[in-house]
């Protein structure tokens, strides 16, 4: 018996946790029902509150069971859906992939707080603070390791489309908002995630949302 799945999550142009977990969502081709959120608005603490035990988004709910953490919401879809390939087949690949989708998790604080996701918006050179441009050679490195290590499969971090990459979508996005100037390689990459087909129809709904919210 199939399970009932939902997907609660907010502003496809401003909320990057979103877009990690529909991207993950999308990569199992379950089918799920979509439930969202416009954030920053007077009714939207309510509205969380009837889905979201945090008050972030994303939130999936298995079967009314609730899931309110990206990675959580990866994990937990890899578990329904193995045969997705959200992570890669090699156990060594799949620990590294793993690492490099928890840095991100965990870590990059000053290039979310100086780069805030805005997909809809170009500001080139703007925001490169000094700790935004650390960050931003950390993950430069990490990508070009994985590509090095990994990445004679395909395009992307470990050959195929993986949760790694969904873990840095809104970066790649973040990068061509401010302008993030990266070699030739990197600049693959990033084409390639902004082109991948889930990935492209999110930006294209972005660019269709009415809401504007100030993030600068």
């Amino acid at each position: 018996m199939s399970q009932k799945l939902q997907l609660v999550i907010g502003n496809r142009n401003y909320s990057s946790w979103s877009l990690r977990g529909w991207l993950a969502m999308r990569h199992t081709k379950l089918p799920f029902e979509e439930i969202f959120i416009p954030l920053n608005q007077p009714e939207t603490k309510q509205q969380l509150a009837s889905h979201s035990p945090s008050l972030l988004v994303p939130v999936l709910k298995i079967d009314g069971t609730l899931v309110w953490d990206s990675l959580a919401i990866i994990e937990a879809l890899n578990e329904l859906a193995p045969e997705a390939g959200l992570w890669p087949d090699d156990s060594m690949a799949r620990a590294i992939a793993r690492s490099v989708a928890a840095e991100m998790h965990a870590g990059f604080f000053r290039l979310r707080r100086d780069m805030p996701m805005d997909l809809r918006a170009r500001h080139p050179g703007l925001q490169h603070t000094e700790g935004a441009l650390k960050d931003v050679e950390r993950i430069v490195a990490l990508w070009t390791d994985c590509r090095n290590r990994y990445g004679d499969g395909g395009p992307f971090l470990f050959g195929a489309w993986s949760a790694a990459d969904i873990m840095y979508a809104p970066v790649v996005g973040r990068f061509r908002t401010y302008g993030v100037p990266v070699d030739v390689a990197t600049q693959s990459y990033m084409d390639a995630v902004w082109t991948q087909p889930d990935m492209a129809e999110w930006v294209a709904l972005s660019e269709r949302e009415p809401y504007e919210i100030k993030v600068l």
